[in-house]
């Protein structure tokens, strides 16, 4: 599930239960089938722009009011169950779990880089701080001033990614690891 859906699942709920309106008082305000809406519900549905304006219009509500980002306190994702940001098959794969836009101040990755597989890193933009903690293997980490260092499993680093840098794994076995990037 990406976040839009994940979002507008979340979002459409909420405002459902804020009105008090079940399933049904939904589908006759909005035209929208009351299997579709519990699957838009469930995350399950990929919803198409037409559907979304009749949601819009029969709540009468905003797109941002879907869309935002939920305002729970408590969230949970789980990495198995989201698509990849990105996927290079037999080299990466990274899963944005809590994108920046959900704070403006710290964003956080699950990386894995295939054995023998290598990652190359953008830098993250003027004072931001990465910080890895590796879940499982062995992971080498070069910067762009030379610098080559090896994490390894439940061990975490911290290094200024302003600039580019590159994620490698020398081993045999994939190699996993949390990314957290801090704006200072």
């Amino acid at each position: 599930m990406n976040y839009l859906i994940h979002n507008i699942s979340i979002n459409l709920k909420h405002i459902r239960k804020a009105k008090g309106m079940s399933l049904d008082v939904v589908a006759e305000q909005t035209g929208v089938s009351k299997s579709m809406l519990a699957s838009i519900e469930r995350g399950t549905a990929n919803p198409s722009i037409g559907v979304i304006d009749k949601i819009l219009s029969g709540l009468r509500i905003k797109l941002a009011d879907l869309t935002q980002v939920p305002t729970k306190d408590a969230y949970l994702v789980d990495v198995d169950k989201i698509a990849p940001t990105k996927d290079v098959p037999g080299e990466y794969r990274v899963w944005t779990c809590f994108p920046i836009a959900d704070n403006h101040v710290v964003e956080i990755y699950r990386i894995d880089v295939e054995a023998g597989g290598t990652y190359w890193s953008g830098g993250h933009g003027e004072r931001t701080k990465e910080y890895v903690f590796v879940l499982q293997g062995t992971l080498s980490l070069e910067l762009a001033d030379g610098g080559t260092f090896t994490i390894k499993t439940g061990e975490a680093f911290r290094f200024a990614s302003e600039d580019d840098h590159v994620y490698r794994n020398h081993g045999r076995e994939k190699v996993s690891f949390a990314s957290f990037f801090v704006v200072s």
